[in-house]
Formats: structure tokens, C-alpha cells, sequence
């Protein structure tokens, strides 16, 4: 099946309640494996909580604030169900690459997420956020060297599509997917969206859709 086939049922699985269910600030607070989970990694000023409103079409569903590292725990929501009775778990990982937190913290976010990826059997993929204004970075490498590491599955989503021209969106897409081409982990396709234009949005939640059919096959 290609990828437009899942279009309806993304956009019927994002249409269904979404809750927040749970907070995790270290491996001993991670809630029992249950339903399959997707993870939003990315810099801190990525835009991820934007683009989880985005997804989920609510506004306040993630926190958006101009102060990056906001996010320090790890958030799950359970979307498509009651929670317990949900299709999938949302996870949203603290940003990462924020100078202004205290090395401490850091180190603490950082294990945070090692455990957390470390024999997750309900986790599909990792989504990892990447700005579509600057590209792929150090600290961006440094989340996929975790991730091949660790052997998850993982996805580029670029974002701020509608902050770049046509010629450099060909560019960046291009530039993305050349530097995903020899790590084991990541899945090929890069997928460009825009939180305030909506371009990518219907793309991403049938991947999602995609993804979670076929672990259920």
C-alpha cells in the first residue's frame, strides 16, 4: 500500500481523543508497557509541542512557550481511546541541546531518555524533529548515534516548512536524506511540516497510521 492509502485513517486516528496519562522523570516512574508508543525527540526550539497541537488538532495539548526546555520529563498521552483502551501512546521527550539548563539536568534528561529507549518493546519509532531552516546538526547526530545505538527505529520530521523557499525546501530535503543514507536505524523517508500552514501535517499522521497497521498485521 503506498502512503496515501493510510490519509483517512491518519486523520481518523488523530480525529480521536487524545489525553494526558502520565509524567516520567526517571526510568523507575515509566508507566507499564501497554499499547504500541511513538516518541517526539528534538532541539529544544524545534517546535515539537507546536507540532504535537498541530497533529492532534487541539491547541493546548503540549505546552508552547518562547522559553525552550520546558519539557523535562517525559509526557505520555494516550490518543484514539480512553486512556487504557487507547491505539497509541504519544510520548513527548525533553528537547535537547538547551544551553541555558545546568549540566546536571542534562545529564539527567539524557539518562532519562537512554533508559527510556533501552529495551522499550512497545516503542514503534522515534520521531526526531529537525529545524528545515538549519538542517541537520551536531546535536541532531549526536540523537542518532543514541538511536542506531539503541537500535530503534527512527524518522526525520523537518519543520518550519513555511519559513523556506521552494528551492532551498528541495535542498534541505535532500541534504536530510543524504545524511540518513548509512545509518541502520533510520527509516528513509523525510517528511517537511509546517505547525502554522498545516503542509505535512495529513503526511505525518498517515505514516503514523501506516506505522501502526503494520505492527498490528
Amino acid at each position: 500500500m503506498t502512503e496515501t492509502d493510510f490519509s483517512e485513517p491518519g486523520r481518523l486516528l488523530f480525529a480521536g481523543p487524545c489525553d494526558f496519562i502520565f509524567a516520567s522523570a526517571k526510568a523507575s516512574d515509566l508507566p507499564p508497557i501497554g499499547p504500541p508508543e511513538i516518541a517526539f525527540a528534538g532541539r529544544s526550539n524545534v517546535g515539537k509541542s507546536s507540532l504535537l497541537n498541530a497533529l492532534t488538532n487541539r491547541k493546548t495539548l503540549a505546552r508552547v512557550s518562547n522559553t525552550p526546555g520546558r519539557t523535562q520529563q517525559l509526557n505520555f498521552f494516550a490518543l484514539g481511546g480512553a486512556p487504557g483502551a487507547e491505539r497509541l501512546r504519544l510520548v513527548d521527550m525533553p528537547g535537547y541541546g538547551y544551553a541555558a539548563v545546568g549540566k546536571e539536568k542534562v545529564a539527567s534528561w539524557s539518562q532519562l531518555m537512554r533508559d527510556y529507549l533501552k529495551g522499550r518493546a512497545s516503542l514503534a519509532r522515534v520521531f526526531v524533529l529537525v529545524d528545515g531552516r538549519r538542517g541537520v546538526k551536531p546535536l541532531d547526530e549526536e540523537m542518532f548515534d543514541l538511536l542506531d545505538q539503541s537500535a530503534v527505529s527512527y524518522q526525520v520530521i523537518l519543520t518550519k516548512h513555511d519559513e523556506l523557499k521552494i528551492a532551498e525546501r528541495d535542498e534541505i530535503i535532500a541534504a536530510t536524506t543524504k545524511a540518513l543514507e548509512k545509518r541502520p536505524a533510520a527509516f528513509p523517508e523525510v517528511i517537511f511540516t509546517s505547525a502554522q500552514s498545516g503542509e505535512g501535517i495529513a503526511e505525518f499522521r498517515a505514516a503514523v497510521a501506516k506505522l501502526l497497521a503494520e505492527r498490528n498485521a
